[in-house]
């Protein structure tokens, strides 16, 4: 009788949080209510440090850092109560920065647009160019990988995260690759945001040259889009420009990086494989000095060492004499 084991099937995983129109018009009201309030202090904490030693302080603060400020308290707050999962529909950062980007460039004016364009496709050239193969020569004066040398490269002269994610598509980089540009990008962007302003005004920078050194330095769209409004109006509309003309270019060098990678650096992998020490082959699989032999039996290397006795043909035996 042949015992048989009860079939086991493995529990099934957690399901996520059921998301319906209750949680998303939730999430949309926290948004507003939060872009509300950023408004809102922005015009209550000046008049109430007015006559105090803070008035200048109050004053230099503008909307994006209390919005900064809020969204990371109540980001700790949705995540503690457990609502993060359920509200993760409405609030979508990526979607209201780009919708953002398209309104405020509905507000520019088309004569600046076209000002501006000409100088920001040459910049957007020169600066890429320039940015991506010093990064590319420092990751490799590094010994980084080639594939982090690409995902770094494209992050710090485009547009930070996006290119990054572009430029991972191209040489199919690991997660954990896309996951140290990202961070590092991140690292670098957030400091940006208020030091580039302070900068700008501190050297006496016109509005123009304010707005294409954040548009063109700073790597992420949100990054460029709360330093050039902490720098003024005109300096937001150029380093929007800027960034904007910049954001095109990705296209172009996911392209020449898959190029690159396929042409030159897999073909490079694939001559240089080791070749089989025995042989001389390309391929260990296909050595048959470097494959291990099956043991024999007991008994068989005395079988092999006899002498195998010649059975005679048919041709070669002769009758004899009266046969």
């Amino acid at each position: 009788m042949v015992a048989t084991t009860p079939d086991v099937t493995s529990a099934p995983p957690a399901e996520r949080p059921a998301r319906t129109w209750p949680w998303l018009l939730l999430g949309v009201f926290i948004v507003l209510l939060l872009g509300s309030a950023a408004r809102w202090l922005e015009d209550v904490i000046p008049a109430a440090a007015k006559g105090t030693s803070l008035e200048k302080v109050a004053a230099a603060v503008e909307y994006p850092i209390y919005a900064i400020a809020l969204g990371l308290i109540g980001n700790v707050i949705v995540y503690y109560t457990g609502l993060r999962e359920r509200i993760a529909d409405a609030v979508r950062t990526e979607f209201f920065i780009k919708t953002g980007l398209v309104l405020l460039g509905a507000s520019i004016n088309l004569s600046l647009i076209v000002k501006a364009a000409g100088p920001a496709i040459l910049q957007a050239l020169l600066l890429i160019s320039s940015v991506f193969l010093i990064a590319w020569w420092l990751g490799g004066l590094l010994g980084l990988d080639e594939k982090l040398r690409a995902l770094l490269s494209a992050a710090v002269s485009i547009c930070g995260v996006s290119a990054a994610i572009a430029a991972a598509g191209a040489v199919r980089a690991r997660r954990e690759q896309l996951a140290y540009a990202a961070s590092l990008v991140i690292i670098f962007a957030l400091p940006s945001i208020f030091l580039l302003p302070w900068l700008a005004d501190l050297l006496g920078l016109s509005p123009a040259v304010a707005g294409a050194w954040i548009g063109g330095n700073i790597d992420t769209t949100a990054a460029v889009t709360a330093a050039g409004a902490l720098a003024g109006e005109q300096t937001l509309q150029i380093a929007t420009i800027v960034k904007a003309t910049q954001n095109a270019l990705i296209g172009i060098v996911a392209v020449a990086l898959t190029a690159y990678f396929a042409f030159k650096v897999e073909k490079t992998e694939d001559a240089e494989r080791p070749a089989c020490g025995s042989c001389g082959t390309g391929s260990r699989s296909s050595c048959s000095a470097s494959s291990p032999r099956r043991p024999s039996a007991p008994g068989s290397s005395a079988r092999s060492a006899r002498p195998r006795r010649r059975r005679p043909s048919a041709s070669s035996t002769t009758c004899a004499p009266g046969s």
